[in-house]
């Protein structure tokens, strides 16, 4: 996928589809439809039921908390009709509210399914590092104003690298059958007054990166040492964890599948953090039993078994 191409306007678009949305979750609920307030499924199903003058349902690689955003949610759905590329990415956007927006939509198979073939989804969580609290980043940093170490950050991060029992970092409602997780990677970077923790793994614990994000600014203020975030892990205790950092500095940034998907590459996200100049899916998997299982498996397989809540 380049920056900048034209959208077919007159091919209808048949069978399973792709489609990668980007979102301020600012004012929603989170990405789950829920009854008692806004979410970003509810929004984007009235859009494209519009487009379709039918009902749709959609499925999504993920779900985010409240006031977590998105550069690269990837969900799929069946549509009852046919519409063209420039219809389902224009004319859904025209029925959407301003702060999501459809970036593209891709023809998938009937075994493509945005959560259950998902590899990976990686996440950032960005920190502006300053003394003076921000304006213009305000809805999508948190503001930390003490000096943050972020080399001894990144140290200390590498004990959650690995398959663990992240009870010690997940929310107390969590509705996950397991606390176990196989974090991919962890790095921490920092860029002049941005701090950017970067994170991914099989699946997440609900709350479970901004509580990581929580002990690590612990450790890069200085108030615990780099060993800290190896002794949380042991422990297995959320009761003896750290703060939850702040939703609003939280980014969704890439779901994984598949090459034979051959769904569109972008740069990651979130935009304050472009010109780093990375893609999506350019980091290479760990070569684990859980990968190759994912890899390998039948959609039809992998419903009745599947036993993790994705965030």
């Amino acid at each position: 996928m380049t920056l900048s191409y034209h959208f077919d306007e007159k091919i209808p678009l048949t069978g399973r589809l792709a489609m990668g949305i980007e979102y301020d979750g600012t004012h929603y609920c989170g990405f789950q439809r829920l009854k008692h307030a806004a979410s970003v499924q509810a929004s984007l199903e009235v859009a494209l039921s519009k487009v379709a003058n039918e009902p749709i349902q959609i499925h999504a690689s993920g779900r985010t908390d409240s006031g977590v955003h998105a550069t690269r949610q990837v969900v799929h759905f069946d549509p009852p009709v046919g519409r063209s590329e420039k219809a389902w990415i224009f004319g859904v956007n025209t029925h959407l509210p301003r702060d999501i927006a459809v970036r593209w939509v891709k023809p998938v198979g009937d075994d493509f399914h945005s959560r259950l073939c998902a590899l990976g989804r990686r996440y950032r969580y960005v920190l502006l590092n300053q003394v003076s609290r921000p304006v213009l980043e305000r809805a999508n940093v948190t503001w930390c104003r003490d000096a943050l170490d972020a080399d001894a950050m990144h140290r200390a991060a590498q004990s959650l690298v690995g398959e663990h029992d992240f009870s010690s970092f997940r929310a107390a409602g969590c509705q996950s059958k397991t606390p176990w997780r196989h974090m991919h990677f962890v790095d921490v970077k920092r860029y002049g007054q941005l701090v950017m923790i970067d994170i991914q793994g099989n699946a997440f614990l609900h709350h479970m990166i901004r509580n990581i994000a929580g002990a690590l600014v612990s450790v890069g203020r200085g108030a615990k040492s780099e060993a800290y975030i190896g002794e949380l892990l042991a422990l297995q205790n959320r009761r003896q964890g750290d703060v939850t950092a702040p939703a609003c500095g939280l980014h969704f940034v890439d779901s994984v599948y598949d090459e034979r998907f051959d769904l569109p590459k972008e740069p990651l996200g979130p935009h304050l953090l472009s010109f780093t100049g990375e893609w999506t899916g350019e980091r290479e998997l760990p070569d684990t039993p859980r990968v190759a299982y994912r890899r390998s498996r039948s959609l039809n397989g992998a419903a009745g078994s599947e036993q993790e809540t994705s965030f």
